[in-house]
């Protein structure tokens, strides 16, 4: 499977059935707290990872720099600790993302300017929204680093999906086993849901699928 054909599959898939993919893998998935900014967004992407620090009383550092960096489909993973007092992402970073495509960006931390994330579409998740700028207060410590995003570390490459539902990290190396596992419980719900949109109950179309079992974590 080509890296595009990946990508391509993942996003047909939604943040449930890939984490209870993983959760069948014995796998930590979801990022607890991280949500969309704009209900209706989705993004699949390879993660490009940066990490803040408080920033030093001499040596302020830069804010966003790093964007020209990032290739087109990569999600842009930003580490600011869960901080809330300071934004880490505004109408400026926005902008140039969507012109490069980038697929979106999840923050542990807060986003301003969200009149532009709504204007361009573009998918921002984070912790939630604060107009009080991080310049002078965070600076950068690391670029492409493991970084801690709601408990969940990332790595530089890992595949993230984020939707209405939350966001999912899965390691680079467990990908396709991911993917295919949660292939496999999206068409068995989807199994169900026509059956009952057929008359069947709902236990019998469980009882049917062995639903009740599609996300416990795999013996051996």
């Amino acid at each position: 499977m080509t890296e595009a054909e990946l990508l391509a599959a993942f996003r047909s898939l939604d943040t449930p059935s890939v984490s209870d993919a993983m959760d069948k893998l014995g796998l930590a998935a979801g990022c607890l707290g991280i949500t969309a900014v704009v209900p209706g967004q989705r993004a699949v992407g390879r993660a490009f990872t940066v990490k803040y620090r408080l920033a030093g009383a001499v040596e302020r550092g830069t804010v966003g720099d790093f964007l020209d960096d990032v290739s087109a489909d990569q999600m842009v993973v930003i580490d600011n600790a869960g901080r809330i007092d300071c934004t880490v992402w505004g109408d400026i970073m926005t902008t140039l993302a969507h012109m490069k495509g980038i697929a979106g960006t999840v923050i542990d931390g807060v986003c301003r300017d969200i009149p532009k994330i709504r204007e361009l579409g573009y998918p921002v998740f984070s912790r939630g929204t604060y107009m009080m700028t991080g310049k002078d207060r965070v600076e950068l410590e690391a670029i492409n680093a493991p970084v801690n995003i709601a408990g969940r570390q990332v790595r530089a490459g890992d595949i993230l999906l984020a939707d209405d539902s939350g966001v999912v990290v899965v390691p680079a190396g467990r990908a396709l086993e991911v993917l295919t596992t949660a292939q496999q419980i999206q068409q068995v719900e989807d199994t169900i849901m026509q059956r009952i949109q057929a008359g069947e109950s709902l236990r019998a179309a469980r009882i049917a699928t062995n639903y009740h079992a599609l996300q416990t974590k795999s013996s051996g």
